[in-house]
């Protein structure tokens, strides 16, 4: 038994810990990003780990996913846009990681993420939203 709680507190205090993500999404958006999880590793930086669901009967070429990062009083620390993300089938899923590289998270803070810019397969127009009133409406200030 002692060497079973040994094991377990080791495998512990390997895995990273994580948490959730708050994903917030345009009402119209063409792509739905679910499971979405803060990984942070003893060393380098936070990893968000989400999935993607294409909305359409089209194949997407591209998609972008911003992150907005509030402290814990919900004050915007930093905002990162993943490099684009290709090709999504029509009703596919796939799984991606953004890492948050752009300034240190504490545990405290929140993460927000979304998708902010896709562009079907074959076109040259791509669908957009701006996601920073939707992120600043899902972590709010708060008073001190």
């Amino acid at each position: 038994m002692t060497l079973l709680s040994a094991a377990l507190t080791g495998w512990l205090a390997v895995a990273p810990p994580e948490r959730a993500a708050i994903v917030v999404q345009a009402p119209d958006s063409p792509v739905r990003l679910d499971r979405a999880m803060v990984l942070q590793g003893a060393e380098g930086p936070p990893v968000v780990l989400y999935s993607a669901t294409n909305l359409t009967d089209a194949a997407l070429e591209e998609f972008t996913v911003m992150a907005f990062v509030f402290d814990a009083n919900g004050a915007l620390k930093a905002r990162q846009v993943a490099p684009g993300r290709r090709t999504l089938d029509a009703h596919g899923t796939k799984y991606s990681t953004l890492v948050l590289d752009g300034s240190p998270i504490e545990p405290t803070y929140a993460v927000v993420i979304g998708v902010n810019q896709v562009q079907r397969a074959g076109s040259e127009v791509w669908w957009h939203t701006d996601l920073q009133p939707a992120a600043e409406a899902a972590v709010p200030l708060k008073k001190r």
